[in-house]
């Protein structure tokens, strides 16, 4: 039975469904909000104001600036001086020690090699012996050649008197004129014999003195190839020793073609360009010299032309076919602007360096020309004056007019402090906010204040974002209530 105090069903659902809907709503729009508040209070807590600017609205106007804006930040550069200095124009490359004579000696004549006066890496002068061969096969062979020489001088001597005396007999009309002639015959046929054997005299004369070897230059003897009781020939590979010439000596190396012509109009006019050798790491000098000659040619394969430097070698610093490393003074510049190559930089419209303001302590970006260039210094050829200050570091975070600091210096460094912001502004972070805000704390301080608060304070502990909007969803709360009443 249908009462008052015992409603049906079906009347009261559809009373209870559009509450139902709108704490829904209601419940997630609380929950979205609750959630971009607490998400806005970590945000304030990890990204502390920026320093300088005001912390309530009572110190919108703190100095800094208008609005609390504060300067931009100087930057701490390092400085250099232009300065005029004779400036070297350097050619680097890479040559190769080259002996002006290598030798290979040979013996000139075949025989048993009696003694070997040389010692391996020897310095030897030319003409000094340095080994011998057994001579008695080439004393034999002389003594044969001076005695037919001798035999047929005597049988010259015969003839010649024969042929006087034919001569007189044909002047009395006591012989033939043809005894004189066969006789002249003879005496010119016994004088190229008498020629043929001095040569042959003379052939054993120096085959003897083969036996000798000799060096025929100086420098240092290499390794033995050959040991004594060997029978060795001019056609030996080996030989008997390698002299490799080594003072003076050349280092020979590639330059591009394009100073080909300067380097050869420098040359024809006399004069001496200096040549270094340096050694692997660049680090030491090994010898220095001065530039002999150019190729006659370009090589088309590399763009270059081969070039020799000569060395005396005094102190044999330089080895054979030893790898060094070239510096070839062109010429040299007097009085040129250098600066440090770290002060220059590199734009789209061209080169530039930062000039240092001294009396206002910023920097102006001022476009320069560029000449020669060492290692460590550049020339500047327009733009820039000797005794300026430009920068050497720190000039990757710079930009026309900005404000820098030198190392070293104080916090009055600068017309408005070391960081460029008024001196009141540093004073204000460092000490607090202006006069009517509370002291200014950082967010990782304020978290750990508030974690390390006692609850009875009145302090809370820090709670996840999501439980933070569960707990403050109204919605969420009546739905509860209301599945505990069911």
């Amino acid at each position: 039975m249908v009462t008052p105090e015992n409603p049906p069903p079906s009347a009261a659902t559809p009373a209870a469904r559009p509450m139902s809907r709108r704490a829904r709503w209601a419940g997630g729009l609380l929950a979205v909000l609750a959630l971009g508040g607490t998400g806005w209070l970590a945000w304030h807590l990890t990204h502390p104001a920026a320093p300088g600017a005001p912390a309530n609205s009572a110190g919108a106007a703190a100095p800094g600036g208008a609005g609390g804006r504060r300067g931009p930040v100087a930057t701490t550069v390092g400085v250099a001086s232009a300065e005029r200095a004779r400036l070297p124009v350097l050619l680097d490359a890479l040559g190769t020690v080259t002996p002006q004579a290598t030798v290979k000696v040979r013996p000139q004549v075949s025989g048993v090699l009696e003694k070997v006066l040389f010692k391996e890496g020897q310095m030897v002068r030319a003409g000094e012996l340095l080994a011998t061969i057994a001579p008695q096969p080439f004393e034999l062979a002389l003594m044969q050649a001076s005695g037919q020489r001798q035999r047929d001088e005597a049988q010259l001597a015969s003839a010649r008197v024969t042929l006087a005396r034919f001569r007189t007999l044909l002047a009395q009309d006591s012989i033939a004129r043809q005894e004189v002639d066969t006789q002249e015959a003879l005496v010119k046929q016994l004088e190229g014999t008498v020629m043929i054997d001095k040569a042959n005299e003379g052939t054993a004369r120096l085959s003897l003195g083969y036996a000798r070897v000799v060096a025929p230059v100086s420098g240092r003897v290499g390794l033995r190839t050959v040991d004594v009781g060997n029978v060795v020939s001019s056609s030996d590979a080996g030989g008997i020793a390698l002299i490799t010439q080594l003072s003076p000596i050349d280092v020979v190396f590639a330059v591009p073609q394009d100073l080909a012509g300067q380097l050869q109009q420098r040359a024809v006019a006399g004069a001496l360009m200096p040549v270094a050798a340096l050694d692997r790491t660049r680090a030491s000098t090994l010898e220095t010299g001065v530039f002999s000659s150019l190729d006659n040619q370009v090589d088309t394969t590399t763009g270059t032309v081969r070039a020799k430097a000569r060395f005396a070698n005094k102190e044999l610093a330089l080895f054979p076919s030893q790898f060094v490393n070239v510096q070839l003074t062109l010429r040299t510049i007097e009085n040129a602007v250098t600066v440090p190559v770290a002060a220059l930089r590199h734009g789209n419209e061209g080169d530039f360096v930062y000039v240092l303001n001294a009396a206002e302590r910023t920097v102006s970006l001022r476009k320069v020309e560029r000449g020669q260039a060492t290692v460590d210094r550049v020339q500047i050829t327009s733009g820039l004056k000797a005794g300026e200050q430009v920068i050497t570091e720190g000039a990757d975070r710079l930009k026309d007019g900005a404000p820098v600091t030198l190392p070293g210096a104080g916090a009055s460094g600068g017309p408005n402090g070391q960081n460029g912001a008024p001196a009141s502004g540093r004073r204000g972070r460092r000490q607090g906010a202006p006069e009517g805000a509370g002291p200014a704390m950082p967010a990782a301080s304020a978290e750990s204040a508030a974690s390390s608060a006692p609850a009875g304070h009145g302090a809370t502990a820090p709670v996840p974002a999501a439980s933070a909007a569960d707990a403050a969803s109204p919605g969420r709360q009546r739905r509860a209530s209301q599945a505990e009443g069911a």
